[in-house]
């Protein structure tokens, strides 16, 4: 059976040198521009604290301390800890890749305490209104790792499986086609589930479109409700996906069982506690 091979350019047009303007990158800033337009659109409605000329510099401050250096740090202890004892340095080599998106949850939540508290803003109504559109930014984050060629799926053999040639240390660029297919042919490259693309449509454009929808309810406007709601939704998402998705690192936390697996399933204890707190569940009389 022929197999979809990827080969896909990473790079949208180079710019001087190693400087490129990357899909990777476009995928980020997409997520932001959308994150930003939502956020000025309900602020102006009345439904987010922050003030409309404000939103900008919230959603840059955000993504810098929350989602990129919570990320790194989260990817650091969650996955890498035992390069980061072997080399501290590590922990600053960006370039060579390496984000978690659970350690961008701590990432942000732990600024916007920091921002509600500093500007006097509910918490909740931050969170709540970012949990909404959170989801949008995953699905184009997920589209940009299967352009990458990384984090790529668990060995299968479905129609549309894909040759990752990454998974040989190729990359786009470093390889003819005729190359790749004798690696196939002699097993040393192997089809595999395009997970980034299932993640992409399930923990992004999926759960984003539930949240919409919850938004909209009556018990979504109770405080704490909509970010108790994406931890669910997120974890049940991630917590599925993770038996099409390769192990990070290639090895199980126990047993059957993956890293995302386990910190997703501390999301839905996290969430049960907002419930909890919130008494979102209580019979109003």
């Amino acid at each position: 059976m022929n197999y979809y091979i990827h080969n896909i350019n990473p790079i949208i047009f180079p710019i001087y040198g190693d400087i490129a303007l990357r899909w990777y990158g476009m995928s980020y800033l997409l997520g932001f521009i959308a994150c930003i337009l939502m956020l000025r659109f309900w602020s102006k409605k009345g439904d987010f604290e922050v003030p409309v000329a404000e939103v900008s510099n919230f959603v840059v401050l955000l993504a810098f301390f929350g989602v990129f250096i919570g990320g790194r740090l989260g990817y650091v202890l969650f996955y890498g800890f035992g390069s980061f004892l072997e080399d501290p340095t590590y922990a600053f080599r960006v370039w060579e890749g390496g984000m978690a998106s659970h350690g961008g949850f701590i990432g942000v939540i732990l600024f916007i305490v920091w921002y509600a508290r500093k500007n006097k803003h509910s918490f909740w109504n931050l969170t709540d209104n970012m949990a909404v559109i959170t989801s949008l930014g995953f699905a184009f984050g997920r589209l940009a790792n299967f352009i990458n060629g990384e984090l790529w799926g668990r060995v299968t053999q479905v129609k549309w499986a894909v040759i990752f040639p990454q998974e040989r240390g190729l990359h786009y660029g470093q390889y003819e086609l005729p190359t790749i297919e004798k690696l196939v042919e002699a097993g040393q490259l192997l089809p595999r589930h395009p997970s980034q693309l299932y993640q992409a449509i399930t923990e992004g454009f999926l759960v984003f479109g539930i949240m919409l929808v919850l938004r909209k309810t009556g018990w979504g406007k109770k405080p704490g409700a909509l970010s108790a709601s994406y931890l669910v939704l997120y974890a049940l998402a991630r917590i599925s996906m993770e038996f099409f998705r390769e192990p990070d690192n290639g090895a199980f936390f126990i047993g059957w069982i993956t890293k995302g697996q386990f910190y997703s399933a501390l999301m839905i204890i996290g969430a049960l506690m907002i419930a909890w707190k919130k008494k979102l569940f209580a019979h109003e009389i």
